[in-house]
């Protein structure tokens, strides 16, 4: 009695050791990753504590019209809405990879005539034809005893966090984006405010050289010289009108929108505060960047990858059983003569496979490498993009501090020589030259009082936009053999 479990034992125990043996046919031996992650501190990034943007940090800006823009664009811009498609799928695959560890079950029902060998059947049954019929339930579990489909969840999970990762980072971009086109759109119509002051300037002007022409005070050279003014500023005009609604349109499309919803912002330059932003490189910073965090994730799913690729070599053993009616003919079938059940083991193993094996584990291995090159690349990049956004930063307030004064200079100048003008102790071309540096001195100040914004966006975006990793993998990751 206490021999047949033993034996039973032996017999499920035997095709499984033979098995391992056996895999040694197929060797996995000089195949693995060979790349290494950048650490932050080799690129000059401080273990230091930071301000880090907020996550809606458009609203420092104090803007209702930005914030319901950015509002409508993260709720129906096409590109958003893309990334969003392929989370949903990298959540549907974890659910698929998942599923390779649950049992299975199912039901097959077949009848078949058919006229079976003597050599097959014995008796009354050979050489003549039955239905053979079957309605049985079906159930299996792959055992997973060497983790290949534990890793292959692993790996699913990993593209399914960095598939979130570039949802965000889509998110940050696109609001960026907004804020970046909206400062634009506020530059264009604060130097439209100029050359309307500009044009209202030189008509007067006009006007004064045409009465000192008709007073003889001046001559026919000046009035076509005043003349001539007028009509370059008006195409200025014209052409800023044009740009303003272009970037009218860019602001319509990245918000999902036709031009008509955006036709008549007006945002106004002076109104946008600049903001107080971090001016250091924070080590912290690999987790408040959306896509040094899914490259991360790839880095993780690709390193699962080659471990589920490493496991292939071995057995897969599967648990298999069936219960249900089994008969030849009808008149019996359904009843409890004709029950059938089973269960057992069942064992798949590569031995000879021509390199298969060997060449999907090197595939797995090269593009682990090549998601830690990526990511290494991402982590240069943005640290590159931060150091830029924060030395852009800290020059523009001197250059803003330095057009003033030449701004206020020019424009005491002008007073004089409008005033020297009227008196008849200057001429029309030395009024004309300091009007052409006033003018250009503020579109200057327009151009550089919006870069100041522009900077601010851009280093908000390089700061990760508000982003913070719910989640990350291990600085180094384990290896994968």
């Amino acid at each position: 009695m206490l021999k047949r479990p033993f034996v039973r034992s032996a017999a499920l125990a035997a095709p499984l050791l033979a098995a391992l043996l056996l895999a040694g046919c197929a060797s996995t031996e000089g195949i693995a990753p060979t790349a290494q992650l950048t650490r932050p501190q080799q690129l000059g990034l401080q273990p230091v504590q930071t301000a880090f943007p907020k996550t809606d940090w458009w609203a420092d800006f104090h803007d209702p019209e930005l914030d319901r823009l950015i509002a409508t664009a993260l709720a129906d811009n096409p590109s958003l809405q893309v990334a969003q498609a392929r989370l949903e799928q990298a959540r549907a695959q974890v659910q698929g990879a998942g599923s390779a560890l649950k049992p299975k079950l199912g039901a097959a029902v077949s009848s078949t005539r058919q006229r079976f060998s003597n050599n097959y059947i014995y008796g009354p049954y050979g050489s003549n034809w039955y239905y053979d019929n079957s309605a049985l339930l079906q159930g299996s579990w792959e055992l997973d005893f060497f983790g290949k489909n534990r890793q292959t969840l692993q790996a699913a999970i990993g593209e399914a966090h960095a598939a979130a990762a570039q949802e965000q980072a889509a998110r940050v971009l696109l609001a960026s984006n907004v804020a970046g086109a909206y400062v634009n759109l506020a530059r264009l119509i604060a130097i439209q405010n100029v050359l309307q002051q500009t044009l209202q300037q030189r008509e007067h002007m006009l006007k004064l050289v045409q009465d000192r022409v008709r007073a003889g005070l001046e001559t026919t050279v000046q009035e076509k010289q005043a003349l001539a003014e007028v009509p370059q500023i008006r195409l200025q005009l014209d052409q800023t009108a044009v740009q303003i609604t272009q970037a009218r349109n860019l602001l319509a499309a990245l918000t999902g929108q036709g031009p008509q919803a955006t036709a008549t912002l007006a945002p106004q330059l002076s109104a946008l505060p600049t903001m107080n932003l971090p001016d250091t490189l924070p080590a912290s910073l690999i987790g408040r960047r959306a896509d040094i965090v899914a490259a991360r994730w790839q880095v993780e799913a690709a390193l699962h990858g080659v471990k589920a690729a490493r496991a292939a070599f071995y057995p897969d053993v599967n648990l298999t059983a069936f219960a249900g009616f089994s008969a030849l003919g009808f008149s019996q079938w359904l009843t409890g003569g004709s029950q059938t059940l089973g269960v057992g083991p069942a064992l798949t193993l590569p031995i000879f496979e021509g390199g298969a094996l060997r060449a999907q584990l090197r595939g797995k291995s090269a593009q682990a490498d090549a998601a830690i090159a990526q990511y290494n690349g991402t982590l240069v990049d943005a640290v590159h993009e931060v150091a830029d956004a924060i030395a852009a930063r800290q020059s523009i307030g001197q250059q803003i501090a330095q057009q003033q004064q030449a701004l206020d200079a020019a424009q005491d100048a002008l007073r004089l020589v409008d005033q020297r003008y009227k008196a008849g102790l200057s001429n029309y071309l030395t009024v004309l030259t300091v009007q052409s540096s006033v003018l250009k001195l503020q579109q200057a100040g327009v151009d550089l009082k919006a870069q100041a914004l522009a900077d601010d966006v851009a280093l908000i975006r390089a700061l990760g936009g508000g982003y913070n990793a719910p989640k990350m993998p291990e600085q180094v990751p384990a290896k994968s053999s």
